[in-house]
This record gives structure tokens, C-alpha cells and sequence, in this order.
């Protein structure tokens, strides 16, 4: 069985700090809800995000503070204001969707996967988009779906799923992502973003037990 590889040190000279915060969410620790907003820097990547606790944000980017409370950045929601993408991302920057994020914890190694490495679904475009956003993207697929896994914001570990079949219903959907969960050990959290309009997805991921931490919008400068 394979077990996917997750490096203990995310960067070589440290580990980010929002990577610290989104730990300690996992953990049930969170932000204080005292309506700021903090203002960090890019992950080495060079990506932007937005990212929303409740009643906290976080907000990784090259701006000034005072451009970005000028906008209303706070909080509250003010963070994820459309004047404050559009000023994170610049006249040619792109700006992701606005997405839920869920962690929960691997349930093996030590049990069985009928996932296996695919290394011929590279065109799919859930591969296409999982390697724009990750780095390491690993592949595995059975014959009802395919998994992505590699290394997002912040160096977290996450994964996206895509039945082949999307009239196969959510049952479908569950069985492939517990078998995905399979992969990962117990110790390891592993994070998704679900874009709340996808209400079928996010019923697969709050049955298998996902949590939802709070939401956030990658921007490519």
C-alpha cells in the first residue's frame, strides 16, 4: 500500500505563519474573534490569499495596510471585500473562487486502498487545476474516481476528488474519498476547499469527516 509523503518542515528556513494558525485550527484552537485582520506576507510561492477565521482574517500579500483598511478590510467580512481582491491582485492577476476549507485527519496507514498511482489521467482537468494550485501532486484513481494529492498554501497537505461519473451520486462520492483518507496517516491533518454552492460536495466531505475552519480566496498576482 502507499502512503503518501508529507515533509515535517514546510520551508527550509521556517514555517510560515499563517501555516502555524491553520495547525492550530485543526486542532480547535482558533483566532481570536476580535474582528482584525493581519496583514502577512506571500508563501514563498509568491500566492496571495485571503484567509477567514471567524471573526479574524488573515491576509497574505505585497499592499499596504492602510490601502487595505481604506477598502474595509477587517474581520468581519470586510477582508474578502471585492475592492480587496482587486487591489491584492492587480490589473492582471487572477482571483480564485471563494471557498469553504475543511481539515480532518488520515485513517490509515495499516488499512487497505483500492486507490492505485495513476500516472495517465495527467490531461484530466482536476489534475490540471490541482497542479496550478499544488506543488508534489501525487494521483491515484479506481474505477468510480480519481484523487489528487499535493502540497497547497502555506505547505499544507491537500487533496481534491472527482468521480468519473458525476451522476454516480454522493454515496459514490464517500466511498472514494474514505479510500483517499486511507492513504494518509492518522497523524497527518489533511485540507480541502469546497466552494459552498457545491452543496452535494460538501455533504461527501462533512460525512467523511471533515471539519470546516473557515474559508479563503487564492489570488495569482
Amino acid at each position: 500500500m502507499h502512503v503518501v509523503n508529507v515533509a515535517t518542515s514546510i520551508y527550509v528556513a521556517g514555517v510560515h505563519p499563517l501555516a502555524v494558525m491553520l495547525a492550530d485550527a485543526a486542532a480547535g484552537r482558533f483566532p481570536p474573534a476580535d474582528g482584525a485582520f493581519e496583514l502577512l506576507k506571500p508563501e514563498r510561492t509568491g500566492r496571495c490569499a485571503i484567509v477567514e477565521f471567524t471573526g479574524h482574517a488573515v491576509v497574505l500579500a505585497e499592499v499596504s495596510r492602510d490601502a487595505l483598511i481604506s477598502l474595509g478590510a477587517e474581520g468581519f467580512g470586510g477582508a474578502s471585500h471585492p475592492d480587496v481582491k482587486r487591489l491584492i491582485a492587480g490589473p492582471e492577476g487572477q482571483i480564485g473562487s471563494h471557498d469553504a476549507v475543511l481539515v480532518a485527519r488520515g485513517h490509515g496507514p495499516g488499512r487497505s486502498s483500492e486507490l492505485e498511482r495513476r500516472n495517465d489521467l495527467e490531461d484530466h482537468p482536476r489534475v490540471v487545476r490541482s497542479r496550478h494550485h499544488r506543488l508534489d501532486v501525487e494521483v491515484f484513481a479506481d474505477d468510480t474516481g480519481l484523487v489528487t494529492f499535493g502540497r497547497g498554501l502555506v505547505g499544507r497537505l491537500e487533496l481534491s476528488v472527482e468521480l468519473f461519473d458525476v451522476t454516480a451520486g454522493n454515496q459514490a462520492g464517500r466511498r472514494l474519498l474514505k479510500r483517499a483518507l486511507q492513504l494518509i496517516s492518522p497523524d497527518q491533518f489533511v485540507w480541502a476547499q469546497v466552494a459552498p454552492g457545491n452543496a452535494a460536495s460538501l455533504r461527501v466531505f462533512l460525512a467523511c469527516g471533515f471539519t470546516p475552519i473557515g474559508a479563503e480566496t487564492l489570488i495569482d498576482v
